[in-house]
């Protein structure tokens, strides 16, 4: 597995082990624990969380994991999210879903995804998703206490513009090391809205959520989607390969912005199919076929 190198002192595996599902797979914690240690024998190291993930289960279910094997929180990477305060079960006052990017919420939710997920600090901490009401200087002032109190490491964003990216880079001490944003065959928002190309610039290697578009190219039901499976389906037999995922992994790898795909699966099988893609050699000419395949004409 090729590691990356996000900052000059921060890497993570080129692919990221998803756990939004983590509630639904109902594995019990030394299910969980085995397949956590199938994942670092692939290479793959560095796991993908957010504190509302599984109505703000998800967190906790892969710390008792770990905590059957305490040591291999060295060999991992672990990323969380904050920002999001949903209006559910577990929080019966809150009458609307909104954003909190307040001092006090910011380090609370660290603290808590601490305690969840049964560790000592966060390698890496990414503000969830923009808000309407954002205090860049009260973020700022957040990650840089957490920096100092050693319970986040590095710090990102998820779901930014690149202009709102460069707007909170200007008054943090640390520098934001990444952006979570979705890329896939099926959403190439973030080619056209300039991030990629923000990106190559600033030297960002962003992760890619939903890489494989929710699964929908796998049972296409709008023409769109059925034109670009059939493209992923055709360059699959050009590769000799076994399923369109392999395709779409390579496809995402081959960029030259170092796109980190995050899969959000419990079957082992897929991860490997993931990490194999690494190795796939695909033409200019069949990633240009992907691109195109949601029609946009080219050239």
């Amino acid at each position: 597995m090729i590691k990356t190198q996000i900052s000059e002192d921060f890497h993570l595996s080129r692919i990221v082990h998803g756990h939004w599902r983590l509630a639904d797979w109902k594995l019990s914690n030394q299910e969980l624990l085995k397949l956590t240690e199938q994942c670092i024998e692939l290479g793959v190291t560095s796991f993908d969380h957010a504190d509302i993930y599984g109505n703000y289960a998800c967190e906790a279910l892969f710390g008792e994991a770990l905590n059957l094997k305490p040591s291999l929180r060295s060999d991992i990477q672990i990323i969380s999210k904050c920002g999001i305060k949903l209006a559910t079960d577990r929080y019966p006052e809150r009458k609307l879903k909104t954003y909190d990017y307040s001092y006090k919420h910011i380090v609370d939710s660290v603290e808590n995804s601490l305690r969840n997920l049964k560790t000592d600090y966060l390698d890496l901490l990414l503000l969830h998703r923009p808000s309407p009401f954002f205090a860049p200087a009260e973020v700022a002032k957040a990650f840089s206490d957490l920096k100092r109190a050693g319970k986040v490491l590095h710090f990102g964003v998820s779901n930014f513009s690149s202009a709102q990216f460069e707007m909170l880079n200007s008054y943090t001490e640390e520098k934001l090391v990444t952006n979570q944003v979705e890329i896939s065959p099926a959403c190439l928002e973030h080619f056209e809205n300039g991030n990629i190309d923000s990106f190559l610039k600033e030297r960002i290697k962003p992760m890619a959520w939903s890489p494989l578009a929710g699964g929908r190219l796998f049972n296409p039901n709008t023409e769109q989607e059925k034109h670009i499976a059939k493209t992923l389906s055709d360059i699959a037999n050009e590769l000799d390969l076994k399923s369109i995922d392999q395709v779409i992994y390579a496809w995402l790898l081959k960029h030259p912005v170092c796109i980190l795909p995050i899969v959000g699966t419990s079957k082992i099988e897929r991860i490997k199919s993931a990490v194999e893609a690494l190795n796939i050699d695909m033409s200019h000419e069949q990633w240009f076929r992907i691109y195109a395949s949601t029609g946009i004409e080219m050239p």
